[in-house]
């Protein structure tokens, strides 16, 4: 179609009105929106029928837009609202839609619209459908943000219905959906969509991929009679089919109660269905393989998963949308065809959040084993364990010990039918994982030999890397990346590691057979000497010592924002004092923070004002003496049950013997469970050494314009700021999409396990021991405990009464310094030995973990009792 309208705006730039779908493809976003592209992209695609059409294009919005200059001042306002002030939202944004609905479409625009209708097929009734710059992306697909109008019949009610369309842009939804996505308002226009209506047989849906497990071969077809409007209004439950290799291999026929059909003079009403009808499949199983054969056609043609609007005229399909899945877990890549299994390592390391490229690298250049990336996370790649009997039962029972739900989901992936191939044990599988390692003296001078060969390691880092610079300060990390992974692996460490673990399970295991006491090594535990992490939470309590009886500094510290706060401090009656202590803490825990694993994140050295909260919540729930007095209670609970417990072994058959095999692993535990948390620390406070390092090395990359800002390196991998170091140059583009790409995965829920069919695996308690209603978890420290939930996603949010129950998604180190004021803990993510297990255990909170979704069950405020022997969470009326 020819007869666009075509006129010269400044600059050169030819402004077109008007362009038929066939003459447009999804490079076009920018011209004729996310929906026009993609309906030009279909059009072109060998055959894909798509209703023939035309796009009313953005320079016609644009032209629409310079009418109101009114609209202008209203935009400043509306990105200065906050995105959860629905109330001003709502009034400011159908203020800027009746503006623009009221305006007149100049008659040049008015006559190029009405043109390319009569060019048509001369068919009176159209759908006219609203097309955003910013929809239908790989990353954000603004499904329903903007309207669509059906059945549209004659020019006038055309451009009416293109003037809605233009409003639509402005819904108080897509406005909301804009500011939460970090969109500019004024970096989006609106195209609009003129297409010939189809009268339908039957609509609906195709997804060419499964939307619930995310599983890549597994097509999903949602159908009904008529419009499809019936199924996205929620008015009626779809037929539904599932396909695979070319089959249907599930089928839910639905009562089809009603359906919508189109009005002869405009517009569609919804008609009751025929009795006999409603229950008749609105497709042969044919016509679903037919219809999702079309779709890997175009699935294959976009590059990515589809969510794809179709119809049925005529035993033929027509396709009038495809848009991609944007809430697929994305898949690692291999580069081969074979079958894969992934497990999560943010599940193991409490940090489910998306880590940026930098910290994605430095982990894995670190780490003391293989791991791949996808959607911001990392994983394992566990096939080859799984495949061979041997190490496939030594990984099972580790991931069982620690996360029953990731155990439950690697079996399920095992009973599919050869989806993991057997190999003998003989073959690839490595050394079973999980086997129990080489016996240790139970002697406290290793505990603090290994603590003394890690500081001595930190020590010489840093004092070696002060001098490096360019690129050498790369070749200088990677050996020292070397000696990181030598002190992780030293055999002693990994064997006192392994001991208090083996002891703690051997405690539980043992106790609970003999006397019929479950968890009873959680008391055992109390107190234990030598853990650094407990040691950060109540090095916290004795800062607010410090601080509780000068009034002014504690009214100061209420009211900081600013990171230089401790400069101010000394200017204050008792500021120094206060200082000095903060400064203390910092000198040995600053180099935490939450999800520490990224290096990229902020340290509490580097934002001090986290702590700030914590230590106020202290200063008001405590009574000097606090973290003395505390850890003296646990030992002496400790000393307690160990003496109950071997008493009441002696006085069983054989009892002597019991008494002292579990005397034996008590020394064990308290000699070092408490040393399970120190490497942790060690790694943590060499990747600030490097960091540091590296923010030198990009500060000087700034003075010489090479970057914009520092943080910029955050969205390199380590090997490609090592290049921007040896040549000076930088790709801005690539750093660009690195950040929208990041933008885009905190939207999107990391599996424990993953396949490499892009199958989201979760898992199940398979458990009939609790109460109706109530959330089931890992019970990692016994004891019940009632309290109030506080649901805390940001440690810097923390207001904490005494006797709360904290519930958040995970907990790693740095959380820590929380945990001395609570009376329970329920988290999303866990296991019987992750870091906020270990810790609340010392510190004898009753503790649930592995809760799925407890942040969106449990609201802030309720009432609810966790049950730390158990494994489960009651909510309270």
């Amino acid at each position: 179609m020819h007869v666009l309208l075509s006129t010269y705006g400044g600059r050169g730039h030819v402004e077109q009105y008007v362009l038929d779908l066939q003459e447009v493809d999804e490079t076009q976003v920018a011209v004729v929106g996310g929906k026009g592209a993609h309906l030009g992209g279909l059009s072109r695609i060998e055959g894909i029928r798509v209703p023939g059409g035309f796009c009313v294009t953005t320079d016609a919005f644009r032209r629409i837009m310079a009418e109101a200059p009114s609209i202008d001042d209203r935009l400043d306002e509306l990105s200065r609202l906050n995105p959860d002030d629905r109330e001003a939202i709502g009034t400011l944004s159908a203020q800027i839609r009746r503006t623009i609905e009221g305006i007149a479409i100049p008659g040049d625009l008015a006559a190029a619209i009405t043109r390319a209708l009569a060019q048509l097929s001369g068919q009176a009734a159209y759908a006219v459908r609203s097309s955003a710059t910013a929809e239908d992306l790989p990353t954000a697909s603004f499904a329903g943000q903007q309207d669509t109008y059906l059945n549209v019949v004659g020019p006038t009610a055309i451009l009416q219905h293109v003037r809605r369309c233009w409003a639509s842009l402005f819904t108080e939804r897509a406005v909301t959906y804009r500011r939460r996505n970090g969109i500019d308002h004024r970096t989006v226009h609106m195209a609009v969509v003129v297409q010939q209506m189809v009268f339908p047989h039957a609509a609906g849906i195709l997804f060419t991929a499964d939307p619930v497990t995310g599983n890549r071969k597994v097509a999903t077809v949602d159908a009904g009679f008529g419009l499809g409007e019936a199924l996205v209004s929620g008015l009626v439950n779809p037929d539904v089919y599932k396909v695979r290799h070319g089959e249907v291999v599930a089928k839910a026929i639905a009562a089809k109660q009603r359906a919508v059909h189109a009005l002869p003079a405009g517009g569609t009403q919804e008609v009751a269905i025929d009795s006999q009808r409603q229950e008749q499949p609105a497709l042969t199983d044919a016509q679903v393989v037919r219809l999702v054969r079309l779709g890997r056609r175009i699935e294959a043609h976009f590059g990515h998963p589809q969510d794809i609007e179709w119809c049925l005229v005529d035993d033929g399909f027509q396709i009038v949308q495809s848009r991609p899945i944007t809430t697929l877990f994305p898949i690692p890549e291999t580069g081969d065809q074979e079958n894969h299994v992934y497990v999560s390592v943010g599940h193991g390391q409490m940090m489910t959040d998306p880590m940026k490229p930098l910290g994605l690298s430095v982990w894995r250049l670190t780490a003391m084993v293989p791991m791949c990336e996808a959607g911001g996370r990392l994983f394992v790649d566990v096939t080859r364990r799984l495949a061979s009997p041997a190490s496939r039962a030594g990984l099972l029972d580790v991931m069982g010990r620690g996360d029953p739900l990731t155990r439950d989901a690697l079996e399920t992936v095992l009973d599919r039918d050869d989806f993991v191939p057997s190999l003998p044990d003989a073959g690839p599988g490595g050394p079973p994982a999980g086997g129990a390692s080489a016996p240790i003296e139970t002697d406290p001078a290793i505990v603090t030999e290994l603590i003394e060969r890690s500081q001595a390691s930190i020590a010489a880092l840093e004092r070696d890397i002060r001098t490096k610079t360019g690129p050498a300060l790369f070749d200088f990390l990677l050996e020292a990346f070397e000696e990181h992974k030598r002190v992780l692996s030293d055999p002693l460490n990994l064997q006192a590691i392994m001991a208090g673990m083996e002891a703690t399970w051997w405690l539980n295991d043992k106790l609970q057979e003999w006397l019929g006491e479950k968890n009873a090594a959680d008391t055992l535990t109390l107190s234990a000497p030598d853990n650094v992490t407990s040691e950060m939470g109540l090095a916290l309590l004795d800062v607010a010592d410090v601080i509780r009886p000068q009034s002014e500094v504690v009214a100061f510290l209420q009211g900081v924002e600013d990171e230089g706060f401790l400069d101010e401090l000394a200017k204050l009656a008792g500021g120094t004092e206060a200082r000095d202590a903060i400064e203390a803490y910092l000198d040995r825990y600053g180099m935490r923070c939450v999800g520490e694993i990224d290096i990229t994140r902020p340290r509490w050295r580097e934002r001090p004002t986290t702590l700030v909260p914590v230590i106020l919540d202290n200063v008001r729930n405590f009574e000097p003496g606090a973290a003395e007095r505390r850890f003296e209670q646990g030992r002496q609970k400790a000393q307690k049950k160990e003496q109950d417990v071997l008493s009441r072994l002696r006085a069983l058959p054989d009892g002597d013997r019991k008494a002292d095999e579990a005397k034996r692993m008590i020394d064990q535990v308290r000699t070092f469970i408490g040393y399970r948390e120190y490497p942790k620390y060690g790694i943590i406070s060499r990747y600030f050494v490097y960091k540091q390092a590296l923010l030198e090395e990009a500060e000087r990359l700034v003075q010489a314009n090479v970057l914009a800002e520092k943080e910029d390196i955050f969205y390199l991998t380590f090997q490609e700021l090592h290049d921007v170091v040896r040549s000076n140059r930088v790709d801005d583009q690539l750093i660009q999409q690195r950040k929208d790409a990041f933008r885009s995965y905190h939207a999107l829920t990391p599996p424990r396990v993953l396949t490499s069919d892009g199958e989201a695996v979760t898992g199940a308690y398979r458990r009939d021991d609790v109460p109706a209603g109530a959330l089931i978890g890992l019970p990692v420290s016994a004891g019940t405990i009632e309290g109030r939930a506080r649901v805390i996603l940001d440690m810097a949010e923390a207001d904490l009464e005494a006797g709360d129950i904290l519930v958040t998604t995970f907990t790693d180190p740095s959380w820590s310094p929380l945990f001395v004021g609570i009376a329970g803990l329920v988290t999303e993510v866990g296991g019987l030995m992750t870091h906020g297990a270990v810790i609340a255990r010392e510190y004898g909170l009753p503790t649930v973990v592995g809760v799925e979704q407890a942040t969106r069950l449990i609201r802030d405020g309720q009432r609810i009792r966790v049950h730390g022997t158990d494994g489960y969470v009651e909510i309270l009326p």
